[in-house]
């Protein structure tokens, strides 16, 4: 934990405070809004975690954009809701799917987990673990991309479909290199930890908003 994260709660806990945190704010469907996020590190991966909060009141047969991060080549890393409600993600080609209770207006807290060495996959929605599934085994995310939440582009910066666009609010975007424990992943659901991504840290990283996007601060 920062030392200095750790003095703004003790301050607001003493002095009865709060703590701001931003979030993103997708009012509308649109082919054009996106906030594009820079990366501390570049995006090799041989594993990761990759965690967000979520609201939508997108629903029925609507794909949904959560996460998309691209190169020049490939989609190397997308995760989806996909026209069924199930959530997935894709490495450089078909996904992998995981069938969980439906997105809503009512935040959900998502963390995707995959490990190269062994193929492992896996989902939690609100703390709980899905099932594990084998996928992409041996495989590299590649570097030289850029990462964008509010919509999926079909090339390195375009091609978005408003149809697939994001509707709702995300915060809390953090991305590892590796894979956490179940128990590291149910503190931050719990916030009980002030644990942020190494490649990706929703505190410091750089936003930049295209569009009709509103970044604001939540008080915790």
């Amino acid at each position: 934990m920062r030392l200095s994260l750790v003095l703004l709660i003790t301050i607001s806990a003493v002095f009865g405070g709060s703590l701001a945190v931003r979030s993103v704010v997708f009012p509308s469907e649109t082919s054009n809004s996106y906030v594009e996020m820079t990366p501390k590190n570049p995006l090799t991966l041989k594993a990761f975690t990759l965690c967000m909060r979520v609201a939508t009141e997108l629903s029925g047969e609507r794909e949904i954009i959560l996460f998309a991060y691209r190169t020049p080549d490939h989609d190397e890393l997308n995760v989806w809701r996909e026209l069924n409600g199930t959530l997935s993600f894709y490495l450089s080609g078909r996904g992998v799917l995981f069938k969980v209770p439906d997105l809503g207006s009512l935040q959900n807290h998502l963390c995707f987990t995959w490990d190269s060495s062994s193929g492992a996959a896996a989902l939690f929605m609100n703390g709980r673990k899905s099932v594990t599934k084998i996928y992409s085994k041996a495989h590299t995310i590649q570097p030289g991309g850029r990462v964008l939440i509010g919509q999926d582009p079909d090339s390195f910066l375009g091609g978005f479909d408003a149809k697939q666009s994001f509707v709702g609010e995300i915060s809390d975007v953090n991305l590892w290199d590796s894979v956490l424990s179940d128990a590291e992943v149910q503190n931050l659901f719990h916030q009980r930890t002030t644990q942020n991504g190494n490649v990706i840290d929703w505190e410091t990283v750089d936003l930049t908003p295209t569009g009709e996007v509103e970044v604001i601060n939540v008080n915790l």
